[in-house]
């Protein structure tokens, strides 16, 4: 295997991992956020800060105001002295029509993600901006 698909796969059972931290039940998504082959940032679905970790509704619908991984990523960069300027994001999701706006605004220029959405409009939205997109399927058993 080359050298960049050993740190791919590594990278994305890193955001499997640290997807498991979220809360929400219907789904449990991670993302990092990689530039220089250094972590600079990470993120997991879930509620906005100070609101209760409840992700689901009395209908296990999911609440509107979830954060998605990516965003949360991308959120803390945006509040530390990083720049997402060129880098990677490793996601296990792929990245939804709203959050793939972000990503690109960002400067984020390479996106993997292991599963794909039912709406892959948000990858095609990524691709036609000029942002290098790969799927990159995980093993149930890797993690």
């Amino acid at each position: 295997m080359e050298k960049q698909a050993q740190y791919d796969r590594a990278y994305l059972e890193m955001a499997q991992v640290w997807g498991q931290l979220s809360y929400c039940e219907r789904k449990k998504v991670g993302a990092l956020i990689v530039k220089d082959r250094m972590i600079i940032s990470d993120g997991y679905n879930g509620t906005p800060s100070g609101f209760e970790n409840i992700c689901e509704d009395d209908n296990y619908e999911t609440k509107w105001y979830v954060l998605h991984a990516e965003a949360n990523a991308i959120l803390k960069v945006a509040a530390s002295t990083q720049s997402c300027k060129g880098a990677t994001l490793y996601i296990t999701l792929s990245p939804c029509k709203e959050c793939s706006k972000l990503i690109h605004q960002s400067g984020i220029k390479r996106v993997v993600y292991a599963t794909a959405y039912k709406d892959l409009s948000g990858v095609e939205f990524l691709k036609k901006a000029g942002v290098e997109v790969q799927h990159f399927p995980l093993e149930k058993s890797e993690v």
